[in-house]
Parts: structure tokens; C-alpha cells; sequence
């Protein structure tokens, strides 16, 4: 019996050392230890180049934070959702077209002024931003969490590279990009074929404010025009080639410099635009210089959606915008 009796301490013994041992193997089996310690930066560390420098960056990060519109357009565009993004800067919180996507994402302040203290309590492993908006605030963000920045904020195409080479998601941003370069490609294609000797149309896109209006001569509704085929006045060719983005016209003697044979205007609210905004449309589009011109003596001014032509700034509204482009000239997509 004493045996037995000692053969079964030695065999309890041997069990406990097991269990103890596993455990420690296993942190997920200690409710005091973190199950997943280092989630998403597991992995080969790289280094992204970005308009303020180079950051490194660990593995496939999984809790990032965009503090331009476009990064969070470019986001959902590759399946992540954020753990913080910036407000909208209409239909606040977050844009309608990307509302379904971002439920229960935290708001981290302004574009223009991102709240870091609420940054920092997300505890990203991924910061994606824009020297134009935030270099006063890198080396902080950096702080946080490895940061990497865009020059600016409407060039989709490169935010979507960027944020490739920042997720670990290459591929997948080479993919978005190929599908964008056919769409194109298929929108010249047929432009070309059903608008005849007419093709290149010149287009202008305006844009009317509480006491002024606007000719949108770059930026990211002038881009994506530019890469489908579309020419502008030739005026407004020597002002992009200036370095301008915007035309201001304050008086409506300079109604005629909106010239072109298409319009696309955007007004910030659309239908629900402020009341001063809306006199100015008025005003100026009921002028005689207004009935003179080209688009609206040919029927083709076209309002447009000013969240997707002009504020969404990623690759999901750059597609939209391209969606409408088509529907405006009877093309199938």
C-alpha cells in the first residue's frame, strides 16, 4: 500500500508540473495575463517612407487611427475599420456614403485639430495623417503610435499606396489602383466612342460660397476629370500650371471666366445648402452673363453630390464620383 501510495504522490506531482507549465505556455489560461500581447505588430519590421520621413513599422497593424478624410475613405476601401478617425466636415459625425461602415468608431476631434489625448486612450498601433494638416503635431503623434503622413489630403491614388505599405496590405492596394486605371481606361473608351469629334469635352467644376463663387481648378474632382480625358479652359490650365487649386470670383463680371462647354457644381449642403449660400447661387445663376454660357445654353450644367466631388477625398468616392460621370453622359458602366 505504501507503494501504491507513493507511486500516486509521484504521478500527482508530475500532473501539477504539467498544468503549471502549460499555463505559463498559455497565456490565454491566466485571466492576468494579456491573451494577445503584441496584436497586430507581430511580424518582419519595415520601414515606410512618407512626407515627413520614414517610420518603422512591426507586422500587419490592426488598430489604426486616420486623421484626414481620404486615409478613412482608403480604410474601409482595404477592410480595416478604424479604431479612431477624425469628424466629417458635414453629416457629422462621419459622411453618410461611409456611415454603415464606421459604426461604433470613435471621433478623435477635428481634421484640422485631432484631440490627442483621445488618440493616445484608443492606444493605435497605426497613425495615418497629413503633413499639410498635422506637422505641427507629428513628433506627438509619433509618440503615440508610428505615424506616417501624406503631403496633402485629395490625392487618392497615393494615400491608397501609402496606406498599403503602412497596413501591410501591398496587394490588396495594387488591386484597388488596377481596378481604377480599367475604369478609366473603360470611361475614355466609351466617351470617346459615343461623343465623336466632340471628345475631349472641356468641363469646368464650380462651386458657390455665402458671398463668393468658385472654379475648382486641381484638387480631387479636377484630378480624377484630368485622368478621364477631360480638358479645361485654357485659362484655367495656366492657373493649375501657377500651382492654383481655386479661383476665387468675387464680382459677377467674372461670370464669363466659368466658360466651358459642361458644368459640374457642387454647393456645400446640396439641397439643404445655408440660406446665404443658396441667395448666391441664385443671384449669380440668374445673372444674363450666366445664360451666356456654354453648358447652360447646352443643357449641361450638373449639380453634383459636394461630400463625393469634393470632401470625401479616397478611392470609394472617387469611384462614386466616377459612377456619376458616367450616369451625366448616358454610359454604361
Amino acid at each position: 500500500m505504501l507503494k501504491l501510495r507513493t507511486v500516486f504522490i509521484a504521478l500527482l506531482t508530475i500532473l501539477i508540473l504539467v498544468f503549471a507549465v502549460g499555463c505559463e505556455a498559455n497565456p490565454a489560461a491566466d485571466p492576468d495575463k494579456d491573451p494577445n500581447p503584441a496584436a497586430g505588430v507581430e511580424g518582419e519590421t519595415r520601414i515606410v517612407e512618407h512626407a515627413l520621413g520614414q517610420t518603422e513599422i512591426k507586422g500587419t497593424p490592426e488598430r489604426i487611427i486616420t486623421l484626414y478624410q481620404g486615409a478613412t475613405d482608403v480604410a474601409i476601401a482595404l477592410e480595416i475599420t478604424p479604431v479612431g478617425a477624425v469628424e466629417s466636415w458635414v453629416q457629422k459625425p462621419v459622411y453618410e456614403y461611409l456611415r454603415d461602415d464606421l459604426e461604433g468608431v470613435a471621433i478623435v476631434g477635428l481634421e484640422t485639430q485631432p484631440n490627442l489625448e483621445e488618440i493616445a486612450k484608443l492606444k493605435p498601433d497605426l497613425i495615418i495623417a497629413s503633413k499639410l494638416r498635422h506637422e505641427k503635431v507629428y513628433q506627438q503623434l509619433s509618440q503615440i503610435a508610428p505615424t506616417v503622413t501624406h503631403e496633402t489630403v485629395f490625392k487618392f491614388k497615393e494615400t491608397v499606396e501609402l496606406m498599403g505599405k503602412a497596413l501591410n496590405k501591398e496587394d490588396q492596394a495594387e488591386k484597388l489602383l488596377a481596378d481604377w486605371a480599367d475604369r478609366t481606361a473603360d470611361f475614355k473608351e466609351k466617351a470617346a466612342a459615343e461623343l465623336g469629334s466632340e471628345w475631349p469635352i472641356e468641363v469646368s467644376v464650380l462651386n458657390f460660397r455665402a458671398d463668393h463663387a468658385r472654379i475648382y481648378v486641381t484638387g480631387f474632382a479636377g484630378d480624377i476629370l484630368g485622368e478621364l480625358g477631360f480638358i479645361r479652359p485654357e485659362s484655367q490650365r495656366k492657373a493649375a500650371e501657377e500651382g492654383n487649386v481655386v479661383l476665387k470670383l468675387t464680382t459677377k463680371e467674372s461670370i464669363p471666366s466659368m466658360n466651358a462647354d459642361v458644368f459640374f457644381t457642387f454647393i456645400p449642403g446640396g439641397q439643404n445648402a445655408p440660406e446665404a449660400i443658396q441667395q448666391t447661387y441664385d443671384d449669380w445663376t440668374n445673372h444674363p452673363l450666366w445664360h451666356n454660357l456654354d453648358a447652360v445654353k447646352n443643357d449641361r450644367d450638373y449639380i453634383v453630390d459636394d461630400v463625393i466631388w469634393n470632401m470625401g477625398g479616397g478611392i470609394v468616392a472617387a469611384n462614386k464620383m466616377l459612377d456619376q460621370i458616367y450616369q451625366h453622359f448616358g454610359l454604361e458602366k
